[in-house]
């Protein structure tokens, strides 16, 4: 009968996963494939014209290609490592004028592209080159791979893995550990429990760890001490922001770390643990590239041969195509020998979850697999490298941002559910939560743990009293601040092209805009800035995050300060940043302003009523958080009226009116 129910779950998770993709392509479709090339261009999808810079050869038979735009320079696009794409030629008489590939990096104006092709293009330099954004199925098709797999699993131990994620454990775990490995002594209490407990648990281990509370740092002293024990330590996370920085952490603790798959940026803290890179430095590189380059020469000249051509030059073509294959079959052996070497001997492969199913980990299986940033990851991705593994250890936080699903039906039938989520009802013993956060004032953080945490959080000495500086002994700011709108007639608005709706439409309020940017420069000027940063008495600047969760509030807030002369200096120099709040979790400032912008008669919020997205939001804040919002749309909901109250009791409530008409 338990068999039955896990299947079942599996089942159902696989039909939500082809509803989300059919919509995920949809959306595609819309999007980008079925408009012309110049709105393509205009909209970022896609990059043309190009000219090529460089041309090689990749990890595997794979060519590659180094292209910059020629125009459009340093415009925002979409195109990110890691996505699929076409490289194509306008030019009429190219013979086959489209090469697919995945971008391995992009870097400004200058783009690398990994080909599926063992050769480049002859017509690269004939011009009229473009990239063009691909629907990416890859991820979809390794997910329901890996969903297959977990089905048919009998008598061993991923079958057991899955009867533990979907049927739960009966017997309660070990509280008091034994001491094999001695644990990292600067971590707190809560880190070091967490820690034993990934090296004691035998089947799965949770770190539960809200804002500021050292989840990474708890990870790392893990890994580290994991890596006494186990040979190779698969590491992985959804994105791969998150998978360089967990390269970049435990490469500085003096780990032989290897990041397998395309990086998210051209760093050289990443790049040189690249399985790439690592390649490259080996000493048997350049033979293997001059392989690789005669191979590519033979089949040249056997391309030279044509239609009509006599019996002679049929076996001199047959000659040298044969020639490339035995070359090719060299290059491959000597390849995957370095490979080979360079995997066994790493203490941790890094990558992301649909990483995990890269060819270079195909035959090979771990005892312990670590899911950072679990709660970003639908279960499915999860899947991919559990199927690789023994021990499974989740790390994250069920009560920031939940992962991106398109498909509406898909979210509530159950997909947008994580598994580290399922895992707080299903093993609530293997579960362990980080107790001590180190970011915040405890007064920004008491809302979140009262509401979120059950209360049992606690802020470090260092962050607990931490206050703002203010150059002017008389002036004032509290920790917590809500600016009230409501009566001010700061109406919300929906972006419009020319008139008309935009095809994603984001909300806006210009008023409620205005109003941040005001009250900005009436902190920074209590700040004692500029004054105080030309005495070079804080060097760095002001250190300030400003928050929406509305793409177009950002857009608008990004005019404005480009507009002003005393805040334009700070956005160019980073000293201010603006983002969404999706786009800026896991960053953290001193003073965060978050921008609610919905104001409307019907008490309609939208998103807002994702209350995960503003604890994601709430915790940015190092020494000072204000929001800015309207209590007659928002004072409706229950989770916006105890923050107010909260504000009230613990911080400042204060209307807009109070910054005078110049404001409003």
């Amino acid at each position: 009968m338990s068999t039955e129910l896990e299947l079942a779950h599996f089942q159902r998770l696989k039909q939500l996963l082809i509803q989300e993709k059919e919509a995920d392509f949809r959306n595609f479709l819309e999007l980008v494939r079925e408009n012309p090339l110049s709105t393509r261009v205009e909209e970022g999808y896609t990059w043309y014209p190009l000219q090529v810079v460089g041309t090689g050869f990749s990890l595997g038979e794979k060519a590659f290609i180094l292209v910059e735009r020629t125009s459009r320079l340093n415009e925002p696009h979409q195109l990110r490592a890691g996505q699929p794409v076409s490289l194509f030629t306008l030019q009429p008489d190219a013979d086959q004028p489209e090469k697919q590939g995945v971008i391995h990096y992009v870097e400004r104006n200058r783009m690398k592209i990994i080909l599926h092709a063992k050769d480049v293009p002859d017509w690269i330099q004939s011009g009229q080159l473009g990239v063009d954004m691909l629907f990416d199925d890859r991820s979809y098709f390794e997910m329901e791979k890996a969903l297959d797999k977990v089905m048919a699993a009998k008598g061993n131990r991923l079958a057991e893995l899955r009867r533990l994620f979907t049927v739960g454990d009966k017997l309660p775990a070990p509280t008091n550990w034994p001491e094999t490995i001695a644990v990292n002594s600067s971590l707190n209490p809560s880190q070091q429990n967490a820690v034993s407990a990934i090296l004691h648990h035998r089947d799965v281990a949770v770190i539960h760890g809200p804002p500021g509370t050292g989840k990474t740092t708890t990870l790392v002293a893990a890994i580290k001490a994991l890596s006494q024990t186990e040979q190779t330590v698969l590491v992985t996370a959804p994105s791969n922001t998150a998978a360089d920085l967990l390269t970049e952490r435990l490469a500085a603790q003096g780990l032989n770390v290897v990041r397998i798959g395309n990086v998210s940026r051209v760093d050289e803290s990443v790049i040189q643990h690249t399985a790439e890179a690592m390649l490259a430095d080996h000493p048997e590189a350049k033979n293997i590239k001059k392989v690789k380059i005669a191979a590519a020469e033979y089949r040249r000249q056997a391309s030279r041969f044509k239609r009509n051509f006599q019996a002679e030059d049929r076996r001199e073509r047959a000659h040298l195509k044969q020639q490339a294959r035995e070359l090719d079959d060299w290059a491959r052996t000597l390849e995957d020998r370095v490979m080979d070497e360079i995997l066994s001997s790493a203490q941790a492969i890094i990558c992301t979850l649909v990483g995990a199913a890269h060819p270079l980990l195909d035959k090979r299986h771990f005892r312990t697999c670590v899911i950072d940033e679990a709660a970003q990851a639908l279960e499915p991705a999860c899947w991919i490298p559990i199927t690789k593994c023994s021990r499974v250890v989740l790390a994250g936080d069920p009560f920031q941002l939940p992962p991106t699903v398109k498909n509406i039906e898909a979210a509530r039938k159950g997909l947008s559910v994580t598994l580290i989520e399922r895992c707080l009802d299903l093993l609530p013993s293997h579960v362990h939560l980080l107790t001590v956060q180190y970011r915040m004032h405890q007064a920004i953080m008491a809302f979140s743990n009262a509401y979120f945490y059950g209360g049992v959080l606690q802020a470090h000495a260092s962050a607990a009293h931490r206050t703002l500086y203010l150059h002017d002994p008389d002036a004032q700011e509290t920790s917590v601040s809500f600016i009230d709108t409501a009566g001010c007639s700061f109406e919300e608005k929906i972006q419009e092209v020319n008139g008309q709706l935009h095809r994603n439409p984001s909300r806006y309020n210009p008023e409620e805009a205005m109003l941040l940017c005001n009250h900005l420069k009436g902190l920074l000027h209590r700040m004692g800035y500029p004054d105080r940063w030309e005495a070079e008495v804080q060097p760095d600047g002001p250190d300030i995050g400003i928050l929406s969760p509305y793409r177009e509030q950002i857009n608008q807030l990004e005019t404005l300060l480009r507009e002003d002369p005393l805040l334009e200096p700070l956005l160019a120099s980073g000293a201010i940043a603006v983002n969404t709040i999706d786009g800026f979790q896991g960053q953290e400032r001193e003073v965060i302003y978050i921008s609610l912008v919905r104001s409307n008669p019907k008490h309609e919020i939208g998103f807002l009523q994702d209350y995960r997205r503003m604890n994601v939001a709430m915790t940015r804040a190092k020494l000072a958080l204000i929001v800015i919002g309207d209590s007659a749309t928002i004072g409706e909901n229950k989770f916006y009226q105890q923050f107010m109250d909260y504000c009230a009791e613990h911080g400042a409530y204060r209307t807009a009116w109070e910054f005078g008409p110049e404001s409003i």
